[in-house]
């Protein structure tokens, strides 16, 4: 379901058009500061500078409503919209230093070189060894969870070759049965021919 301000009437769905009165004049002024903020997301804008000045309007009631007042929160609206894309990709805002601080990085136009500013890095992003080798960022980050996939293949080998005595008697050991006195003589033989055996390399 689409819920549009326009009448079924209207070519176009996404029309304001049909808007009049404070409205229509609140939506002039969103469209005046639309533009300052990236294609994809002036649309959103758009509704958040309107519903501001609606909101605006009905806390102040009957009190006059000037055309700079309304620039002046639509200016606030898309400040703010500013502010949370930073923190966004940045992972702080100015608000997050000192106010000396923030007067430096006015003074000396410093938005761009913030020395709290989080680095973002892509996962995808391609990282050549010393040996040459290309391979991405996100590879080469450490899985405590990862399996060891040689260890798994030794062990797997292992148990392909083990007798299957030998299982059984594992599992009853890792359930937490007593071993029966043949299966205890069975599993020292095995262990002895084991150690021999590593003593024979």
């Amino acid at each position: 379901m689409v819920t549009t301000l326009c009448c079924p009437q209207d070519d176009n769905p996404l029309s304001y058009d049909r808007l009049n009165g404070e409205w229509a004049q609140w939506f002039r002024t969103a469209q005046r500061f639309e533009h300052k903020v990236p294609a994809q997301d002036r649309g959103d804008i758009r509704h958040s500078i309107i519903l501001e000045l609606a909101l605006t309007r009905a806390r102040d009631g009957n009190k006059p409503f000037s055309e700079a007042m309304m620039c002046r929160i639509a200016s606030c609206v898309v400040a703010d919209y500013w502010r949370k894309q930073y923190k966004l990709t940045n992972g702080l805002d100015c608000g997050s230093c000192s106010q000396k601080q923030r007067a430096k990085c006015k003074a000396d136009y410093l938005y761009s070189q913030c020395p709290k500013a989080i680095k973002i890095e892509s996962l995808s992003k391609p990282i050549t060894d010393e040996n040459g080798n290309v391979t991405e960022f996100g590879d080469t980050i450490a899985d405590d969870k990862a399996i060891d996939i040689g260890a798994w293949l030794d062990a797997r080998t292992f148990l392909l070759s083990c007798p299957n005595r030998l299982i059984q008697i594992a599992n009853k050991m890792r359930n937490g049965d007593n071993l029966t006195p043949t299966d205890s003589q069975y599993l020292w033989r095995f262990r002895k021919r084991e150690q021999n055996t590593l003593l024979a390399m």
